[in-house]
């Protein structure tokens, strides 16, 4: 089972607690894109394994959105941080590259 820490209010949460969102950072695409663009948004997702970026909801808590970076392997969790925040910060990012040396993000 997962454990991931919310970091809009600070709780260790088990992943029943959390409702998944899928893949985070995506470029959303609505009224006036392309049916190319709107497609590609809907349907065209990254399934890796290893190291991903995923939405999650406190579902069960607090309520808000919240990224977090995981390995699908393993089920590590590497960090949490707002859903507002359009990249993964810097100290996960240097966290994933001193675990997974061979991470390419």
């Amino acid at each position: 089972m997962l454990l991931i820490t919310c970091p809009n209010c600070g709780a260790d949460c088990a992943e029943t607690e959390l409702a998944p969102g899928g893949e985070a950072h995506l470029e959303r695409f609505g009224p006036g894109s392309t049916d190319e663009d709107f497609a590609g948004y809907l349907f065209t997702r990254k399934n890796p394994k290893g190291v991903h970026f995923e939405r999650w909801r406190h579902a069960f808590g607090c309520g808000k959105w919240f990224h977090a970076a995981r390995c699908t392997v393993t089920l590590e969790v590497f960090g949490t941080y707002p859903a507002q925040v359009t990249e993964p910060p810097a100290e996960i990012v240097e966290r994933i590259r001193a675990r997974r040396p061979n991470w390419e993000g």
